[in-house]
């Protein structure tokens, strides 16, 4: 069980990471005599309590009785901190100005042995999160060994503590997490994404995604579910509508984007139609535009997997051959060994250069998504819709040989698919809302005429109220980059063009009128510009500017980055897989590292640890010899 007395008899002075030692009890017929002087020397290490009734060592907060030998002190300081007389004030000073508490909040005096052996094992705490690593990994006996080498007196907890603790600190910034949530005032965009452990567990993570008040995009792990057996869309459901009302935001959730799995779909399916018959607002969910991209160019490169392996293993020999050589001469010196094993013949070259021809686009447009900063679903589209076209092209192109004509038919379908899937309302109002796309550059299949009446009176009826400040006397944030430096003629043509403004028909019909913005353009800072021109659209466009094409970051999909994060969730024990991937998440973020509702000060802890280490330092023979 945990030791409830962990934190509160946390002694909150510097103190190292160690063995802590004990009092020696001293008897009067052992006491020598020493020098006045030397007494002084001794106690400036020292500071008295306000009880008047110990002594504490300033370099580790070690206490003594007050009646204590000053000869025990002497031998405490040079034994713990060997050197302490060359340091002076200095170290005496800087030592004094850390004792600052490692868990702010009031503590009790404890027992200075649990104080450090508690250190070390937050310290493990925390390296278990970051590591992504079981409370089991405690029990390998090569980490323990090695602590009790360094130190025989070392006590790490045991994985069912840390186990205990891991759940505790869950709890506490779980809380933090649902009240930073309940502080924001604009839509929320959810993603969903899913993985089997090596225990075959059916794991989904589910993250929201919002647009703050200084229009910077926010994302916000929520929580890791096991999905129970037999992990289908009811199973998904009741799993995502219990997180939900968890954090309290389901009333306050636009849109839902998942993996493109059948139960994904079914499990969103039903999440509408739960919103729609409490009138919750409105609601949509979408497919993954990083999953489906990847799919289609696993069809393309299908055709040609023979001559892809060959190419690989031909690398792979000139990766082991003598460098500085061309292709040709290693090609000439091992061609009889090759042979038309690995060497590419004439057709088999045909088939690559037709490929890289073909897979070009893609390789750009899926570069292209995973660098931009915010790949908004009009983006997406942009690009999606341009991948529709391309494999159109190749089908009715004639010159184009039959294997890839088929392989093209394969991928259109996919495309097709998404297509259907995301064509709505919604990602319609998503899109033109983005200032590079508008309706010039929306693929036709969304662009319609009735989704522009549509999306008009929606804007109209849900965004009608005054949601923004006063115009009257504000400036937008170019006015603020101009450092105020307004002449009075501007002035006056700036409040006419606001006057203009607000005599026009609409908002939405003066956006739509204007050219779109450069592709370059950054989305969220060009809102912050322009929402004093656009008030109430700019709060729409903050809703719906957060809608995710995406449901897990593109440059994972696409990267090794995504094969390390798979192996490490694959690798998750069952029993930590929630506590350890959601603290190491938040505490990315920024949410601070909470135990029972108080806050482990991990810097304080490091600060600690190294000046323990330094002041635990034996000096070197050389170091000896100069003294």
């Amino acid at each position: 069980m945990m030791d409830l007395e962990l934190i509160s008899n946390m002694d909150p002075v510097n103190i190292g990471l160690g063995c802590s030692e004990k009092t020696i009890p001293v008897t009067s017929s052992s006491i020598k005599p020493r020098k006045k002087t030397m007494t002084s020397v001794y106690l400036k290490f020292f500071e008295t309590a306000t009880d008047g009734k110990t002594r504490r060592c300033k370099f580790c907060g070690q206490t003594y009785s007050i009646a204590t030998a000053t000869g025990n002190l002497g031998r405490h300081l040079a034994n713990r901190h060997p050197g302490y007389d060359k340091t002076g004030e200095a170290v005496s000073n800087s030592v004094t100005r850390s004792n600052t508490v490692v868990i702010k909040k009031s503590q009790a005096q404890g027992k200075s042995n649990q104080v450090d052996y508690d250190h070390l094992n937050w310290l493990l705490v925390r390296w278990l999160v970051l590591a992504s690593l079981p409370s089991s990994t405690l029990e390998e006996k090569w980490l323990v060994n090695s602590f009790k080498f360094l130190n025989p007196s070392v006590q790490i907890w045991p994985s069912d503590k840390y186990k205990t603790v891991l759940d505790e600190v869950f709890g506490s910034m779980r809380e933090d997490v649902r009240t930073l949530l309940e502080q924001v005032a604009f839509k929320f965009s959810i993603t969903l994404d899913f993985w089997t452990s090596f225990e075959q567990n059916f794991y989904m993570s589910v993250t929201c995604q919002w647009i703050d008040e200084n229009w910077c995009f926010q994302k916000l792990l929520l929580d890791i579910c096991r999905v129970p057996y037999p992990c289908g869309g009811a199973e998904i459901y009741r799993c995502l509508i219990k997180v939900l009302k968890f954090y309290n935001i389901e009333s306050r959730i636009l849109s839902c984007t998942h993996d493109n799995s059948s139960s994904a779909i079914h499990a969103c399916h039903t999440l509408k139609e739960d919103f729609d018959g409490q009138k919750i607002g409105p609601f949509c969910y979408i497919p993954c535009a990083a999953q489906t991209l990847n799919l289609i160019i696993d069809d393309g490169l299908r055709s040609g997997k023979q001559v892809i392996s060959k190419i690989r293993e031909f690398v792979m020999e000139l990766n082991a051959s003598l460098a500085g050589k061309s292709v040709d001469a290693i090609i000439r010196k091992y061609e009889e060994t090759l042979g038309s094993r690995i060497l590419l013949s004439p057709s088999d070259k045909s088939v690559v250069n037709i490929m890289h021809q073909y897979l070009e686009p893609f390789y750009k447009t899926t570069n292209d998504i995973c660098t931009s900063k915010v790949p908004t679903i009009g983006l997406v589209l942009f690009f999606m819709d341009h991948i529709s076209e391309t494999i159109a092209t190749c089908k009715e192109s004639r010159p184009s040989p039959e294997w890839l004509k088929s392989a093209a038919e394969e991928m259109a379908k996919k495309a097709r698919n998404y297509t259907n899937q995301v064509c709505n309302i919604f990602t319609y109002m998503t899109a033109i809302l983005d200032p590079r796309i508008k309706g010039e550059l929306i693929p036709d299949s969304l662009n319609s005429q009735s989704y522009l009446d549509e999306a008009r009176a929606y804007f109209i009826r849900n965004y009608s109220i005054n949601h923004f400040n006063s115009m009257s006397s504000g400036y937008n944030a170019q006015e603020i980059e101009d450092g105020g430096n307004v002449s009075f003629a501007e002035e006056i043509a700036r409040k006419k063009r606001r006057t203009n403004m607000s005599s026009a028909t609409d908002e939405l019909t003066q956006y739509l009128s204007e050219a779109p913005a450069p592709i370059a353009t950054d989305v969220l800072e060009w809102w912050k510009v322009n929402s004093t021109r656009y008030p109430r659209l700019s709060v729409m466009a903050r809703d719906f500017l957060a809608v995710q094409a995406t449901s897990v970051v593109p440059e994972e999909l696409f990267c090794g980055k995504g094969d390390e994060i798979d192996k490490q969730r694959f690798c998750m024990q069952n029993d930590s897989t929630q506590a350890v991937l959601c603290i190491k998440s938040w505490i990315q973020v920024g949410i601070k590292f909470k135990y029972k509702s108080t806050e482990i000060d991990y810097e304080r802890l490091m600060e600690l640890a190294a000046a323990s280490a330094t002041h635990n330092n034996i000096p070197s023979s050389s170091e000896k010899k100069q003294k």
